[in-house]
């Protein structure tokens, strides 16, 4: 698409592709409430119960720069409507699940659904507004609204579902959402352009060899132990992986990764800052629903009532401000000043007390952690992605997606394990609320480290009209 002949469908197909983003996250919150429900049909164990969570996100990071590569290499519509065709069905099998192995094999395959539509959706977001800063900007923020509108509404309904329905329902409402976007893809999207070349397999399967191997030794520290050999294990096999990948891409004349990408401006400093953006943020998300549902007494409903406030601000700020401060102040002091706000509410959150109210102590934290979120995320997203060239926008929108992955496991792996340490084992209500102390200082302390990479790394380009693209 020419930069100069903007694609006259692009608003109906941002609408669509914010659909997307918002079923992507809806589907890594919605079971939450329904887990217990989920455990006494099917029953699993405690910690198998985990794995409803982590068969997703597992097979969601691992395969996530495939799937940018793939809509590289193959068209990033095809890519994205391909993932909704594995989403939709692994959707159903979930949610007719008899057993715990067919469930588990659904989350999985939604995870692989989540890994094809998440960098597709994305690269092709950049090439729809890639030729104006100004409606690349806002189309940025109704993109960060609709994920932080699936976390929350993944919450909510998740709560409802559970409450006034049967728990399959948070698997089966995928199915009429999925065969809706199927519908509308021809009408409002353009066949991408592809590139030419071929797919790394090699490299393919040792990267995500490596990522499956790290994430499933991250979820898993907290019942094995850091030190155990299963551990220690599966961190060597993922070190080794990474070893040959990293080989395997300096000797291939058409790798997965190509390492020039790091050389363009901001990219690695991008995704070094969206690694500690999320590995701050999901942390204060499970930490803040413990509070309010074992603290505070909430029930699973009323808690995500309490959670919309939060999302409520993002949606605002970054559909209504993100692109206007963007343009006035440029990416850097947004990026800067929103990890301190959100490094600043995880400090106040460190200090909730046991006899708290939501007004008092909950709700200011809550939105200005939001109104950080908001001011982050769309820089971080930019800055990752701007200085890709065309034909490595699946690429580059599949390693910031996969960084932030990542980097979410990684930080709520740490922050879980510092408030088991924080709270002594202890499971009063007193301990839990030090755990839960401990782990909120930590993410703080993770938002920090954050703005100051954010500081250091990224160069700054003041106020702009333009982003540049490539």
């Amino acid at each position: 698409m020419q930069k100069n002949k903007p694609d006259p469908k692009r608003w109906a197909a941002l609408a669509l592709l914010c659909a997307a983003q918002f079923i992507v996250i809806l589907d890594t919150s919605i079971i939450g409430v329904a887990l217990p429900a989920m455990q006494t049909d099917l029953g699993f164990s405690a910690s198998g119960l985990s794995w409803i969570f982590n068969a997703y996100v597992i097979a969601f990071g691992g395969l996530l720069l495939l799937g940018g590569r793939l809509g590289d290499l193959l068209g990033a519509r095809r890519i994205f409507a391909s993932g909704f065709v594995i989403l939709t069905a692994a959707s159903l099998l979930a949610g007719l699940a008899q057993n715990q192995e067919m469930l588990l094999a659904g989350r999985a395959l939604q995870g692989v659904g989540a890994a094809l539509i998440a960098p597709s959706a994305l690269t092709i977001v950049m090439r729809l507004f890639g030729h104006d800063g100004a409606e690349l900007g806002k189309a940025f923020g109704f993109w960060g609204a609709a994920a932080a509108a699936g976390g929350s509404a993944g919450v909510f309904l998740g709560g409802v579902i559970t409450e006034w329905m049967t728990w399959p329902w948070t698997f089966l409402v995928n199915v009429p959402l999925g065969l809706l976007v199927l519908t509308l893809i021809p009408a409002v999207l353009r066949k991408s352009p592809r590139s030419n070349g071929a797919v790394d397999w090699f490299g393919a399967i040792s990267v995500t060899g490596a990522l499956v191997s790290l994430v499933y030794a991250i979820v898993t520290i907290e019942s094995a132990g850091l030190g155990s050999p299963q551990i220690l294990t599966l961190l060597g096999i993922s070190v080794a992986l990474f070893v040959v990948f990293l080989i395997v891409q300096f000797v291939r004349r058409e790798p997965l990764l190509p390492l020039a990408i790091f050389k363009a401006p901001n990219l690695a400093a991008g995704n070094l800052v969206m690694a500690l953006l999320g590995a701050a943020w999901i942390p204060l998300w499970f930490f803040l629903n413990l509070y309010l549902q074992q603290i505070l007494g909430l029930s699973a409903l009323a808690s995500g009532f309490a959670l919309l406030p939060m999302t409520a601000t993002i949606m605002i700020v970054m559909v209504g401000f993100s692109g206007k401060l963007i343009g006035r102040l440029g990416v850097k002091p947004n990026l800067v000043l929103g990890l301190l706000l959100m490094g600043g509410a995880l400090l106040m959150f460190g200090n909730l007390p046991l006899d708290g109210s939501f007004a008092v102590n909950v709700l200011p934290a809550s939105l200005l952690a939001a109104f950080g979120m908001a001011l982050a995320y769309i820089p971080t997203t930019m800055t990752g992605m701007a200085g890709a060239k065309p034909e490595e926008t699946g690429l580059a929108s599949g390693l910031i997606n996969t960084t932030y992955q990542i980097g979410s496991a990684i930080g709520l792996a740490v922050m879980v394990a510092l408030s088991t340490f924080g709270s002594g084992q202890g499971q009063t209500a007193e301990g839990m609320l030090a755990g839960f102390q401990v782990a909120f200082l930590g993410a703080g302390a993770t938002a920090g480290l954050a703005a100051l990479a954010a500081l250091m790394f990224v160069g700054s380009t003041g106020p702009q009209k333009e982003v540049p693209v490539g």
